[in-house]
């Protein structure tokens, strides 16, 4: 039996439903999280609904990168039945999954191709579609790796957090300034856009003001550094949140009058990695290029 040509891989971050996976042929390698000292994998042991349990009952979790025997056998599997593949894993200054992934590939003579293009829940599932589409015109594993690199910083996600709690678990924020901004009642913005999740400029003090910031932010976005791309009908947006599904299909319609005539994609959950950081209750407005 003839293998199939080409094999669009990621992770458990893109949070693609079964019914996406099956629709576009991927292969997802599950993350893994430390809870209260066991191992689960995302979606195989660990479902959302049980990983926000966990988290709002302040059981300790953390993430834990894929073990080179996982990533030895997610790529095996999938060689099986194809000649290449792409994996395209979160983003390397997120954690050393990606960097781990791209040595390992080194002993698969070029069949393995890990795209670094920096990117994470939202934005790294556009980039996985992306793929699927240049896979469907043709392009070679080596060929769709270059051209999501080359892309790699068109992209950008604002999201607004309920609390500082899970920032201080992390070790992105003191105490005191927790303390602080749980008395003043500040909802901090944070900014994911490259590499880095950063806190961005502006704090606020209500949900209302808060989605503003965001939607004024990704404006501005559109009117600098992805100006071109936005004048050329290029950008989309995404809306997604951390356990919050209510507020984010408001938020949806708002973003909707804010932005006419973008597409603005299906809402869906922060990646949970990026929710063990920030915790549950958050909203966030992402965008990325389309390339035509």
């Amino acid at each position: 039996m003839s293998k199939k040509r080409l094999c669009i891989a990621t992770d458990t971050n893109c949070c693609f439903s079964k019914e996406e996976i099956e629709a576009n042929e991927l292969k997802v390698l599950s993350m893994e999280f430390l809870i209260d000292g066991k191992i689960y994998k995302e979606g195989i042991d660990l479902t959302h609904e049980e990983f926000y349990h966990f988290l709002e009952n302040d059981v300790n979790v953390s993430t834990s990168q894929p073990t080179p025997f996982a990533l030895q056998e997610f790529f095996d599997e999938i060689l099986k039945e194809y000649e290449e593949v792409v994996y395209i894993p979160m983003s390397s200054g997120l954690s050393k999954a990606c960097e781990n992934a791209i040595i390992f590939a080194q002993d698969y003579n070029g069949k393995v191709q890990v795209v670094n293009n920096r990117r994470i829940s939202v934005t790294q599932k556009a980039s996985v579609m992306m793929a699927v589409k240049l896979k469907e015109q043709g392009k070679s594993a080596s060929e769709i790796k270059k051209i999501l690199e080359d892309d790699q910083y068109n992209s950008t996600i604002y999201i607004t957090m309920e609390t500082m709690k899970y920032l201080v678990k992390g070790g992105r924020c003191t105490p005191a300034a927790a303390a602080a901004g749980k008395l003043l009642k500040l909802k901090p913005i944070l900014k994911i856009y490259g590499d880095k999740l950063d806190k961005y400029e502006i704090f606020n003090r209500t949900i209302v003001k808060a989605k503003q910031t965001m939607i004024e932010a990704m404006k501005n976005d559109f009117n600098t550094r992805f100006k071109e791309f936005y004048d050329n009908g290029e950008m989309e947006l995404y809306i997604a949140h951390t356990n919050n599904a209510h507020q984010a299909e408001i938020f949806k319609e708002e973003v909707e009058q804010a932005f006419p005539g973008i597409k603005i994609n299906v809402i869906d959950e922060l990646s949970l990695v990026v929710s063990c950081h920030i915790g549950p209750g958050s909203l966030a407005l992402g965008s990325a290029r389309r390339i035509k």
